[in-house]
């Protein structure tokens, strides 16, 4: 019984502290794309960068939007208040986008924009949602 209550302190202090690790946002509804449900997780990992998820649904293709624009950049706004693109949403489907992208950057607030050109060192004019991480 004790080793059960060791294992099951441990588990729980372990969740703790690999949960603690994690920055997780949910960006507010876009008015240019208010179908879409964007979340974000930014991690620390064990060489001191972040690995940042950026997940979305039912985002329409840039294309689509009026006027069209060519893909969708990532941003993050440092501590230092520096703005960096960290990438692109690669489209898996119809119906699912997402970036997986890895930088020495702590990202106090995320956001992503429609462009004509992937690659830019700073952001056009059309926004479609931006927030904070919680951490």
């Amino acid at each position: 019984m004790s080793t059960i209550k060791s294992f099951a302190f441990l588990s729980f202090w372990a969740f703790v502290l690999f949960s603690s690790c994690t920055s997780r946002a949910k960006f507010p509804v876009s008015t240019i794309a208010p179908a879409a449900e964007i979340s974000a997780e930014k991690k620390l990992t064990k060489n001191n960068n972040y690995d940042i998820k950026v997940t979305v649904d039912n985002l329409a293709e840039a294309s689509r939007l009026n006027p069209p624009k060519n893909n969708y950049s990532v941003w993050i706004v440092t501590e230092q208040g520096e703005t960096k693109n960290i990438g692109q949403l690669s489209f898996k489907n119809g119906r699912r986008a997402s970036l997986n992208t890895t930088t020495a950057f702590n990202g106090r607030e995320i956001f992503i924009t429609a462009e004509n050109q992937p690659g830019l060192t700073y952001p056009a004019v059309v926004e479609i949602s931006r927030t904070t991480f919680n951490k």
